[in-house]
């Protein structure tokens, strides 16, 4: 755990100096969480006018600074965002300024690397080398990689959402449900569009609540807390940002709140992002990073075998993955690719890590997942090495890179904001592609499972070892009747 958490923050470190856009090392909602991180820090204060008075963005942003905010009745100026990321950056911001506020990015980038690595071996009984491995590949590569540098609340959301995993496939007690309960009430704070993430973790942990009798405290103790944190999210955006949302304070919302999903939208064109969140040239998570291509058959094989707790993966990230499609405004902006799905990604590397650890013989996969995940990485030192020499910047032009493995990759994937006919054919392609894929790891994980080595000897990967597999099986004998058993 410490040994892959700290890899992991190393290098989302790395990042740190790179220049997000032409005059600025953060841009597009970077400089709005800094600046309410400074107003927190200095002033006990959410509003941000004598900020942009003073324009003390100028550390960080000398580029004319976009204005998100309206003034409100009061006076004041609020970002519309909401208001646990700053919180979380106010300090580090306080006192290291922006490159203070990144460094507790990449921090919190290690803490979840190594939660992961603790939740595939204790929770889903993965032996530890191919969860280690599987968590640094995924770690090592964007898109968790690149928002261990970036201002935005999806690297501790997708942080809360592990602990939440972490805490409700344990076996019931005050402390676990502690644990998910608190990350689930966080989720909202740090975003509203995380709510239906939220909601899906809040559903998987309660469903086997109400099946046992015997947690019946446990259930009423976390329905009545659940509901507090959502009474009083609703109650402070009403005071405080005078609607149910931080949209309420912005100027681009005049016409409502509910805005922010698009005026008009086409929810038929937006069907093509089930697959394109994925496969799209630029902004797919294949694009750069190749290891993703497990998930899909992961996922499948996980929903067939259904071991321990497994209903806690693909619930959550199916809830993440329909509101990136559907609710979203756009999956192409101002930001590196796949912001919309990184807060359930973690679900996504706790599936590949089970499936290659005791689903798929690992000796034969661990050098295909190796050399993806090289790809991911190589693509991401790449754009650094062109940002440090001036000629990229790491959000707005990162898909003019020069590197030829990632040019030519790209070239068989489909562009959904162009969508002629050559993109229409790849993009059908890639969805037969995926479709062809789960369905083989479907059938393929009909099988027994593979057996475990309890031996040190047996298999050079076979896992952490007996005191692991102990502390593995005595979770499972408390667990019991735990979800999706």
């Amino acid at each position: 755990m410490l040994l892959v958490g700290v890899v992991v923050a190393c290098a989302s470190a790395v990042g740190i100096p790179a220049r997000a856009a032409v005059g600025a090392q953060v841009a597009a909602d970077e400089p709005q969480y800094l600046l309410t991180a400074g107003a927190l820090y200095h002033r006990h204060d959410l509003d941000i006018g004598p900020d942009l008075r003073a324009e003390t963005f100028r550390a960080y942003h000398r580029a004319e600074l976009p204005q998100q905010t309206a003034v409100l009745p009061n006076g004041q100026r609020l970002s519309p965002h909401d208001p646990l990321l700053p919180l979380v950056l106010a300090v580090p911001f306080g006192i290291g300024g922006w490159v203070g506020a990144k460094l507790a990015l990449s921090a919190l980038a290690g803490v979840l690397a190594a939660l992961l690595v603790w939740t595939a071996v204790v929770r889903f009984r993965v032996p530890l080398g191919p969860a280690a491995t599987v968590v640094a590949g995924f770690g090592l590569v964007p898109p968790l990689l690149s928002y261990g540098s970036l201002v935005y609340p999806e690297l501790p959301a997708a942080l809360a959402v592990a602990v939440a995993v972490a805490g409700l496939t344990g076996a019931p007690s005050r402390r676990t449900t502690a644990v998910w309960v608190v990350a689930v009430a966080c989720l909202p704070w740090l975003a509203v569009k995380y709510a239906p993430v939220a909601g899906a973790l809040a559903l998987v942990a309660l469903v086997p609540l109400v099946q046992q009798r015997r947690h019946r405290s446990l259930l009423m103790g976390s329905v009545a807390a659940l509901a507090v944190a959502g009474v009083a999210f609703a109650a402070v955006h009403q005071a405080v940002y005078g609607g149910w949302t931080v949209y309420a304070a912005g100027n681009h919302f005049a016409d409502g709140e509910l805005t922010v999903m698009g005026s008009h939208p086409s929810y038929s064109g937006r069907a093509n992002r089930l697959t394109g969140l994925l496969t799209d040239r630029d902004f797919g998570l294949l694009a750069w990073a190749p290891a993703y291509l497990a998930a899909v058959p992961a996922v499948a094989a996980l929903a067939r075998r259904r071991p321990p707790g497994w209903l806690a993966l693909p619930l959550p990230l199916a809830a993440g993955w329909l509101n990136a499609s559907f609710v979203a405004l756009t999956m192409h902006g101002w930001w590196w690719p796949g912001r919309q799905v990184v807060v359930v990604l973690p679900l996504a590397v706790l599936a590949v890590a089970w499936w290659l650890g005791t689903v798929v013989p690992w000796r034969r996969a661990r050098p295909w997942f190796l050399a993806a995940s090289a790809f991911g990485f190589l693509a991401w030192a790449w754009l650094q090495v062109e940002v440090a020499r001036g000629t990229h910047v790491v959000v707005f032009d990162f898909a003019r890179t020069a590197n030829p493995l990632s040019r030519a990759w790209r070239i068989l994937l489909p562009d959904l904001r162009v969508m002629g006919p050559a993109d229409v054919a790849r993009h059908l392609l890639w969805t037969g592609i995926l479709a062809v894929s789960a369905a083989v790891a479907w059938r393929h994980a009909g099988g027994a499972s593979r057996p475990r080595a309890t031996s040190a000897g047996a298999d050079e990967d076979a896992g952490a070892g007996e005191g692991a597999d102990a502390d593995v099986a005595a979770v499972d004998l408390h667990r019991g009747g735990a979800i999706g058993r």
